[in-house]
């Protein structure tokens, strides 16, 4: 069983020793660790990867609780094999509402094998979703829409998520936030083709420079950015020369955006492809499943 373990916490000395002394001694073997001190900040940031025994998975998760209550670290122990069938999925969204709907529509037709868990926003613009589809809603932005980092990881916890999809979530996830979820569980679309049109106005860009070929980017995020290489899937589209940008973005908001995203979660969901070392990689047919 393919298993990831991330520690988030003040920053301290030996704070990896007992993790993966404890990982070793089960008998697992390590496939990747990345570790972070950010001096300013005083803190420490590690991924460590694994694989483990299926019957170790729950001795290992009540361990590596027992050793973050004595080191202070936040530790996640996780695996994409636990719910093979139906991951838990956070949908997080702020204004834009048609992503969101086709990803909440995918998974309950089936296109998407998953349960939405739970609807994240830091704007109560579409709260009319979680009625809709029957899935609760967590407001976590004040009223000027700051999202309050800390209860979006709170609620991840409690509806015990494991895939955060952000469908046109117009917040920037803090590293903290990024840590604790690290190793390909944030799925993120971006509405612009990267790494050509980033930032946050990627229609007006591409249209300044006389593209006639549009597109979205559904991405994990990991804590650095500009890391490169986190591409699950793209979409493009055509437009004839003289189309006015307004048309432009409906029909990337009404059409692209939706099916590059539904299509990214599923190729992650599906287990068709993975996040390893900070590059998205295809799954061999005998672990597909």
């Amino acid at each position: 069983m393919e298993v990831i373990i991330t520690a988030l916490g003040p920053d301290n000395v030996g704070l990896a020793d007992p993790i993966i002394h404890h990982v070793t001694g089960r008998g697992a073997r390590i496939a990747e660790i990345q570790m972070y001190d950010h001096d300013e900040k005083h803190t420490f940031a590690m991924l460590c990867r694994i694989d483990i025994d299926p019957d170790e998975f729950e001795p290992l998760t009540n361990a590596m609780r027992q050793i973050g209550e004595h080191t202070s670290l936040a530790i996640r122990v996780w695996s994409s094999e636990q719910r093979v069938a139906c991951p838990r999925i956070a949908v997080c969204f702020t204004y834009v509402e048609h992503t969101p709907r086709a990803v909440l529509q995918a998974i309950q037709d089936d296109l998407i094998s998953a349960k939405a868990a739970v609807i994240i926003s830091n704007r109560d613009k579409l709260t009319s979703l979680a009625d809709e589809f029957d899935v609760p809603f967590r407001m976590i932005g004040n009223d000027r829409g700051v999202a309050d980092d800390d209860a979006m990881t709170a609620i991840l916890d409690e509806f015990d998520v494991d895939y955060v999809v952000l469908a046109r979530y117009m917040q920037i996830l803090p590293a903290q936030t990024c840590w604790q979820f690290a190793g390909g569980r944030i799925i993120n679309l971006h509405h612009g083709l990267l790494p050509g049109f980033p930032g946050f106005r990627p229609y007006h860009d591409a249209y300044n420079s006389r593209m006639l070929t549009f597109g979205a980017t559904c991405h994990f995020i990991i804590p650095e950015l500009d890391a490169g290489n986190q591409t699950i899937n793209q979409r493009t589209f055509s437009v004839a020369p003289g189309t006015p940008l307004d048309a432009v973005i409906e029909q990337g908001e009404l059409e692209n955006e939706p099916a590059c995203l539904v299509e990214g979660i599923r190729r992650v969901v599906d287990r068709e492809v993975y996040l390893h070392f900070h590059r998205v990689v295809a799954r061999k047919p005998d672990s597909a499943n």
